[in-house]
């Protein structure tokens, strides 16, 4: 049998410095996280030299909590995780309603490495009411 060699990725490390001062880079799921997480609360026209880098998801903030605005949402995560982290693909994006909170949705991203199919699962809560 063939094996895909997994691939040692870093991203650019989003939490700051660690205790000894260093730059605390993430590595793996962890950078892959980093970055989905990136993209979803950049805005496009927000980075410089990437100007449709990103989804806006904080666009969404004050939109009615409904099915429409969900799916738009899911659909808008989507083609930007597809488009701008292409180490993973998306499996599917869900944006459902919280059950203790009307304002509340949360959304839920499963995708897989492009080097193993095992199923990794993002889940994050956006309050559409504030920032």
């Amino acid at each position: 049998t063939m094996t895909v060699p997994v691939p040692n990725v870093l991203s650019w490390p989003l939490g700051g410095v660690d205790e000894a001062g260093q730059l605390s880079y993430a590595s793996d799921d962890d950078s892959v996280r980093e970055v989905i997480r990136n993209i979803l609360l950049t805005r496009p026209g927000e980075r410089l030299m990437r100007p449709r880098f990103g989804a806006g998801l904080l666009d969404f903030v004050h939109q009615p909590n409904n099915e429409t605005t969900r799916n738009l949402m899911a659909n808008v995560i989507r083609r930007a995780i597809e488009q701008w982290e292409t180490r993973v693909r998306v499996e599917a994006v869900d944006v459902l309603p919280d059950r203790n909170s009307l304002s509340v949705v949360q959304i839920i991203i499963r995708y897989h490495m492009r080097h193993n199919r095992q199923t990794q699962q993002l889940t994050l809560g956006l309050d559409l009411a504030q920032l």
